[in-house]
């Protein structure tokens, strides 16, 4: 009896191992993913590129005769119009020069006034067969030689007038002063090294950046051509040094049409308005370029998985799920991918998860948003 009662209490336990595993095996799990229907919708995406600032002309001003500056008229950081007068030197000795060259002038006209004088009288006599032909060519001569050295005398006396107006060093544009070297006393000279200022136009500021030769080509491809790109492109925006935007947005305005050997870009230039002269030459920052992508397969990036460097999806086709490679635009926002191929509009896609799924699977879809994979007994 003791033997038979081991027997039983083994048996019985084997068929209760039996019925636990049968009854596990009928008892099946269906995975829960949200699913979401492609769909089309416009994104902007954007790109920085570091950025040197320069004002639309930074002009170096050189005086054009040597002297003493007398006078400095006006001060650094000065906002000037065209035409101004910024500093003047010594005028004393050019003022000189130019009554004299007047003088000259005056000398001269009277010597052809006396020599045409002579010639017609010498004319009148030769017509009278009273003088020979040779004293006649010699009145015309010397008449010849009064008018070119009036023309010498007028010819000094246009650029004694010039030193003179040289004294008063003007602004050839409308700007801002930068630095001055020189002050009151100061002896100058064209042949300086260092310019009395400069006048930097700063109404308007050049940005240039520089693009990599694929960004480039795709903006090309994007709008057509250099010319359209440059017409159609939307605002682009600027980020000073110190990590702020600048308030008000440029656009840009050129496309180098080479790309270095160098570095293998492109050079943009952009403008930027600079009414409260925020923007200061020769400063740096970083410009912020908007890619806009319209009517475009948007997708989460959770949607996707990589194999071999290569994207997928899960397609959700009567409740199975079938693996769909993609290609995507290579710049993103972090959360979602812009889809160029493998997908269509009204396709159904796995939201989430997709790293978690294999293909064939069956599961129960749910909407987008909810927690992802849960499971569902049947």
């Amino acid at each position: 009896m003791r033997r038979f009662g081991k027997s039983f209490q083994v048996l019985l336990a084997c068929s209760l191992v039996v019925t636990a595993c049968g009854g596990g095996a009928r008892q099946q799990t269906v995975a829960e993913y949200p699913v979401i229907a492609v769909s089309k919708a416009d994104r902007t995406l954007q790109t920085t590129y570091s950025a040197k600032i320069e004002g639309r002309q930074d002009i170096a001003i050189y005086p054009q005769v040597s002297g003493t500056i007398t006078d400095v008229m006006v001060t650094e950081g000065q906002k000037v119009r065209k035409g101004q007068v910024l500093f003047i030197i010594d005028q004393v000795p050019y003022k000189a020069a130019y009554e004299v060259a007047k003088a000259n002038v005056k000398s001269a006209e009277v010597a052809v006034e006396t020599a045409q004088l002579n010639y017609d009288s010498d004319k009148k006599l030769y017509d009278n067969k009273v003088v020979s032909a040779y004293e006649l060519q010699t009145s015309l001569n010397s008449l010849h030689t009064a008018q070119a050295a009036l023309a010498q005398a007028e010819a000094q006396l246009v650029s004694a007038a010039n030193n003179l107006s040289y004294t008063e060093v003007s602004s050839p544009a409308d700007g801002v002063i930068g630095t001055i070297p020189y002050r009151v006393g100061a002896l100058v000279s064209a042949s300086m090294a260092q310019p009395l200022t400069s006048v930097s136009d700063n109404s308007v500021m050049y940005v240039y950046f520089s693009m990599n030769e694929n960004d480039a080509l795709n903006l090309i491809q994007q709008y057509g051509s250099l010319d359209k790109a440059i017409r159609n492109m939307p605002d682009i925006e600027l980020m000073l040094n110190n990590g702020t935007m600048y308030s008000l947005t440029g656009r840009v305005a050129s496309i180098s049409g080479i790309i270095s050997e160098t570095t293998g870009t492109v050079q943009l230039r952009a403008e930027f308005p600079n009414p409260d002269r925020v923007l200061l030459s020769g400063s740096n920052g970083s410009v912020v370029f908007p890619d806009v992508y319209k009517d475009m397969i948007v997708i989460p990036q959770e949607a996707t998985f990589e194999l071999q460097d290569q994207m997928f999806v899960y397609k959700v086709i009567e409740g199975t799920t079938h693996s769909a490679r993609i290609t995507v635009v290579p710049k993103n926002n972090g959360r979602e991918y812009i889809v160029t191929g493998g997908l269509e509009v009204g396709d159904r896609i796995i939201a989430s998860g997709a790293g978690l799924v294999r293909p064939g699977m069956t599961i129960v879809e749910k909407a987008a948003g909810t927690e992802a994979a849960s499971e569902v007994k049947e």
